[in-house]
């Protein structure tokens, strides 16, 4: 024990002797790239997003201490919102259009949207029922052929709890029990009758993958893989068959170009007239992977372990792929350096640990280290139901534990964690995630400063429409499972 106990105390030390020597970073800086919106070759989204932003006017939120999520601190500023984006953000000399609604703010602060990059919300409703636990597809080592999205109960009542914790968008993940557990599918967190009402717009898919102890938890007698090594040894064999099907449909794709452009053309003396080449047979599993290894699908990696970590960055390198996030990260303390060499985010809690043996070493100080890397990027998550309506407090603890070390982080910093750097981790950066001119108006209107206990929600908003107000029973919305269901639980609305 003494032994374990002065190795973690060495590596806390080393870490924070490099966070003071290393240039410090004027604001958080992601390290994962963006993938929204670049073309892809394969099969068009056969379930599009519907979504469609709320009626909303023009607003002028005056007066509150405004974190941008970009790396500034507005002190009695203005934003503005108008048509759904953010019109303007700046201090008190900002004008204000004529006719919008002012909202006086004094005393109170404004951030983006709060954004959740591990969500189970909708595949594992609250209340939790046996009939709509739809998270883990837990019948095979690869289940890269399951969406999220197809699981998603869109009158879980924990959409509106979050929302009354400042959550605007979310990302839902398949669970943990297997190698490759399927897409995740990002949402908008607005009520609306299907996910495809929900699911945001031009948003990349995710692949869930999960290393370590839950995967040979469940396979160990079903088969395997039973042991780390099966674990990576069932990574690189499907890898290896998904580089193959991908260069079958990029053969294909060529070749249908080159017929494609001799079409009607009259072939030469003696030569046969082309014929037209026939496609691969699709395979879902194998698209998904296919798609991740050419950049059109992000990859979130379950990892607790930092030198499972290490490993895993060597196996994309291998392959070709990038994760973009490892999840769950209790050890990415100990490997912060090669995670921000590396350009990948580590999503993590607060203060959450200790519930099976790879989650046992961990320290308060993990995020903050993350973040005191040069171009490191830490983001607060919370793969629970409770946990996602105060992200908030969960990044002020953590802001709270580096700053006790000395680490200087400060709230303009600290507001990434929940804002930008999921939204750029999730392939979403360029339209959300901070208070910046022309990207979506998701903001929230906090009581206090956000980091307190004492900080609430009063208003979000969600692409400029305000869905949740905290002082009016009519934007405190109810989901329709809830109508009527007395004796039966909370049915009060989300801000009651």
């Amino acid at each position: 024990m003494a032994t374990t106990l002065m190795g973690r105390a060495a590596t806390l030390a080393a870490l924070i002797g490099l966070a003071a020597c290393a240039p410090q970073p004027k604001d958080p800086q992601p390290g994962a790239p963006e993938t929204a919106g670049k073309p892809s070759r394969w099969a068009a989204d056969p379930f599009p997003s519907t979504y469609e932003p709320y009626a909303s006017g023009v607003t002028a939120i005056r007066g509150a201490t405004i974190l941008t999520g970009a790396g500034a601190k507005i002190d009695n500023g203005v934003v503005v919102l108008s048509g759904g984006k953010i019109a303007a953000v700046g201090g008190a000399d900002v004008a204000i259009p004529d006719g919008a609604t002012v909202i006086e703010a004094n005393g109170k602060w404004v951030t983006p949207g709060v954004i959740d990059i591990h969500s189970h919300l909708g595949d594992y409703p609250s209340p939790s029922m046996a009939s709509t636990s739809d998270g883990n597809e837990a019948t095979a080592p690869n289940t890269a052929q399951v969406w999220a999205e197809h699981s998603v109960w869109p009158q879980d009542p924990g959409f509106t709890r979050a929302l009354a914790g400042g959550i605007t968008s979310l990302q839902i993940l398949p669970g943990s029990a297997n190698l490759f557990g399927g897409r995740s599918a990002i949402l908008k967190n607005v009520p609306a009758r299907t996910v495809q009402g929900m699911k945001f717009p031009e948003a990349p898919y995710g692949l869930k993958m999960a290393c370590g102890e839950n995967p040979k938890r469940v396979y160990g007698e079903k088969g395997g893989p039973s042991t780390r090594m099966g674990n990576f040894a069932g990574y690189r064999a499907a890898w290896i068959e998904a580089a193959d099907y991908k260069k079958k449909w990029e053969k294909y794709w060529d070749e249908k170009d080159a017929f494609d452009k001799k079409k009607g053309a009259k072939p030469a003396a003696g030569a046969e007239e082309a014929k037209e080449p026939e496609a691969p047979t699709r395979d879902l599993k194998l698209e998904t992977l296919a798609m991740a290894l050419g950049g059109d699908i992000v990859v979130n990696m379950h990892c607790y372990r930092g030198d499972e970590m290490a490993l895993v960055i060597d196996m994309a390198k291998e392959f070709g792929y990038k994760v973009t996030t490892f999840h769950h990260g209790v050890e990415a303390y100990k490997a912060a350096d090669l995670l921000a060499e590396n350009g990948v985010c580590a999503a993590v809690w607060a203060d959450w640990w200790g519930f099976k043996l790879e989650a046992y070493d961990t320290i308060r100080e993990n995020a903050a280290l993350i973040h005191a890397q040069p171009n490191g990027c830490a983001i607060i998550h919370s793969d629970d139901q409770y946990g996602i309506q105060r992200l908030n407090q969960e990044a002020g603890k953590a802001m709270a534990d580096g700053n006790r070390i000395g680490l200087n982080i400060t709230p303009e910093q600290a507001i990434g964690w929940i804002t930008s750097n999921p939204a750029k981790a999730m392939g979403i950066g360029d339209k959300t995630g901070s208070l910046e001119a022309g990207k979506m108006a998701d903001v929230v209107l906090w009581s206090a400063n956000p980091f307190s206990v004492y900080a609430q929600a009063e208003k979000v908003f969600v692409d400029g429409a305000l869905l949740f107000d905290r002082s009016d029973p009519k934007r405190s919305p109810r989901m329709d499972f809830e109508i009527g269901q007395l004796g039966q639980g909370f049915t009060g609305g989300a801000g009651q």
